[in-house]
C-alpha cells in the first residue's frame, strides 16, 4: 500500500531568531515618546500584539505607557488627517435646469 499524505498537518518552519522589537536597555514608560510612538498605527491606534511582535507583559506596559502619554498630552488620542482643499469646487445643476 502506498503512504497516504495528511492534507491537514503543517510543515515544519526553520527556527529563526529575530531581534527583538524593544531592546532590552530601554524602558518602557510614558516619557519615551520615541519607543512608544513604534507602536501605535497611524490612524492613533494602538497596534495588536501580533501585529508588534511583543509578549504579554511588554504589551500590557506599552498600552499603559500609551494611555498615560495621551492623558498627559504627550501624545495624540487621534491622528485626523485634514484634507486640502486646491481651490473652488464648481458645481453643475445637471438636469434640473431651466431654459427660458
Amino acid at each position: 500500500m502506498a503512504k497516504s499524505k495528511r492534507p491537514f498537518l503543517k510543515s515544519k518552519r526553520s527556527f529563526r531568531r529575530r531581534l527583538p522589537p524593544i531592546p532590552s536597555g530601554d524602558r518602557i514608560d510614558y516619557r519615551n515618546i520615541t519607543l512608544i510612538s513604534r507602536f501605535i498605527s497611524q490612524r492613533g491606534k494602538i497596534l495588536s500584539r501580533r501585529v508588534n511582535k511583543l509578549t504579554l507583559k511588554q504589551q500590557r506596559l506599552i498600552t499603559i505607557a500609551i494611555k498615560q502619554a495621551r492623558i498627559l498630552s504627550l501624545l495624540p488620542f487621534l491622528n485626523k488627517k485634514r484634507f486640502k482643499r486646491t481651490g473652488p469646487t464648481t458645481r453643475t445643476k445637471g438636469l434640473r435646469t431651466r431654459n427660458k
